[in-house]
């Protein structure tokens, strides 16, 4: 199989002008191929090449001829979105800009380290940025144009099942399907005035200067995530991983000022303003969970035992009650069932938490457990959960009994690819291309893009 459809991978890297914001770039800005009105720099390839390795993929000896192949297919995959006038709004844009800038900071660190890095403000990082990204999105959406009507029935999947060399069968560990419903105990009133108390108290002590904030918060904040920094954390205004109520009470602040105690779905919490810039903050927060008592565990307990009985006495099935009972947050975008790294509801049991296999041992295919207290790895926070063991595969090769799914979606992919291949061909005469010589000498693979003149269509 050809792998035509791979220059989605060049996105990551060369279409976000931001990977050319990073240290040891290679300078040269020589052309080395038109299409229409846009051009490809060596540098533009020599910086994929680089941020590839750097993110740890091993390039095959002709990697500069491969990405420079799928530049240009994406140039004229942008060119025809254009001309087909396919809608990218400037709100899609700037969300992949943050996405990007998050990942970036990420790696790096804090923003100013990101600033001092690439030698520019995150404002002229965007700037550079916004037009590769439009044209990701633009190439994208005529990918997706161009294969939206593909199917695949069963008789085309087994034909291509049946052309894999028997002993070139992937061999698949144990997979499961395993869905939650998640209910989590609500703390007393009592409780919770005392937290707010308590976060109220730090708040005077800090405004007093009887201690600093970031000691506060490595001593008594309950945020892993940000408890040894001294609570702090960068945000952007757009950051949808962040609770509304907490981003919201935090860009209501001025540089210096503490906010009132603020309730998120975490817990309460105070926020301090370090430095705001535009749509960019920095901030510390100290965040205090109020206790959950035996008492509302049960309760948790008695709520999720009336769900189950529902499901089992056939009232419910299992994703309409978690839609309507479950209260974890996350379900509203991906679902009741644990996803793997493709997005697809089958996983490994080392992509589990270490409380959901011991009691997955005790379940058979189809079974629904009783409800069962845990605490979350990430947040430490109490829950109480139904776990649903949907199915369950046998270490095995890959077969059509049992990895239909899977091979069908390769056997579309395939099909997709020849598709996107003879549309390539069609258009890629209709427009004007021109690669430099010295690079079609090198990479034999770009001639076919190099024609006499333009055809129309």
């Amino acid at each position: 199989m050809k792998k035509f459809l791979s220059f989605h991978i060049l996105f990551i890297f060369i279409a976000a002008g931001i990977t050319q914001a990073q240290p040891k770039k290679v300078v040269a800005d020589k052309i080395i191929a038109v299409v229409g009105d846009k051009i490809i720099l060596q540098s533009d390839i020599e910086n994929s090449m680089s941020d590839m390795a750097r993110q740890g993929s091993q390039l095959p000896e002709n990697a500069d001829c491969l990405i420079s192949e799928q530049a240009i297919v994406s140039k004229v995959l942008m060119l025809q979105a254009e001309k087909d006038s396919l809608p990218v709004t400037d709100e899609e844009i700037e969300a992949e800009l943050d996405q990007r800038i998050r990942y970036f900071i990420q790696q790096f660190g804090t923003q100013e380290q990101l600033e001092l890095v690439a030698g520019k403000t995150i404002y002229q990082i965007k700037d550079e940025a916004r037009e590769s990204i439009k044209e990701n999105k633009l190439a994208t959406a005529m990918q997706r144009k161009i294969v939206e009507n593909v199917k695949i029935t069963p008789t085309e999947v087994k034909n291509y099942f049946d052309k894999i060399p028997k002993d070139s069968l992937p061999y698949y560990e144990s997979e499961l399907e395993v869905g939650q419903i998640i209910a989590y105990p609500k703390a007393s009133r009592d409780l919770e005035k005392y937290m707010i108390d308590e976060l109220n108290n730090y708040k005077k002590q800090v405004e007093n200067k009887v201690t600093t904030f970031d000691q506060l918060a490595k001593r008594y904040s309950e945020d892993p995530g940000s408890k040894e920094r001294g609570g702090q954390y960068e945000f952007t205004r757009g950051d949808k991983t962040v609770d509304p109520a907490f981003l919201a009470a935090a860009f209501r602040l001025k540089d210096g000022e503490i906010s009132p105690v603020v309730k998120s779905k975490m817990g309460f919490h105070i926020i301090l303003m370090e430095h705001r810039s535009g749509d960019n903050i920095i901030i510390r927060h100290i965040l205090r969970v109020p206790p959950i008592t035996q008492d509302e565990i049960n309760a948790a307990v008695t709520k999720l035992d009336s769900v189950r009985s529902k499901i089992i006495a056939g009232v419910l099935n299992f994703n309409e009650a978690a839609n309507r009972y479950s209260e974890d947050e996350s379900q509203k975008y991906t679902g009741p069932f644990f996803m793997n790294r493709d997005g697809a509801p089958y996983v490994t049991i080392d992509q589990l938490d270490k409380e959901i296999v011991v009691n997955l041992g005790k379940m058979k295919v189809g079974e629904y457990s009783q409800p069962v207290v845990y605490t979350d790895e990430r947040t430490a926070k109490k829950g109480v959960r139904i776990i649903y063991l949907k199915s369950r595969s046998e270490p095995h090769r890959m077969n059509m009994l049992d990895d239909y799914d899977k091979i069908a979606q390769f056997a579309i992919e395939e099909k997709k690819s020849k598709v996107l291949e003879k549309w390539m061909k069609e258009r890629i005469p209709t427009y004007y291309i021109q690669v430099d010589n010295d690079v079609t000498q090198t990479c034999t693979n770009l001639r076919k893009f190099v024609a006499e003149e333009p055809k129309a269509f």
